[in-house]
């Protein structure tokens, strides 16, 4: 565990968060992507929920592909690259 690369640590803990919240967007808001954890929440909300069946498919996604990346993938595109959306 010594060798682990910086900002790592994240990926599981978003990818869990996304698969099981991602109608909400705590997944973004944990990555510090306050802006689209925003946008997230508020399409939920607002829609009463029908639009929160579609965000859920987009962090399902989201979060399958955070876990399937390497721990350097994930690092350089999410946390050094603050790639917001897939």
């Amino acid at each position: 565990m010594a060798d682990q690369i910086p900002g790592a640590e994240k990926k599981i803990v978003a990818g869990v968060l996304a698969i099981l919240l991602g109608s909400l967007g705590i997944h973004k808001f944990y990555l510090g992507y306050t802006k689209a954890g925003v946008i997230m929440l508020l399409v939920s909300l607002l829609t009463c929920g029908i639009g929160g069946s579609v965000i859920w498919i987009i962090a399902l996604i989201e979060g399958i592909t955070y876990l399937t990346k390497s721990d350097q993938d994930f690092v350089t595109t999410y946390v050094t690259g603050k790639k917001e959306w897939f």
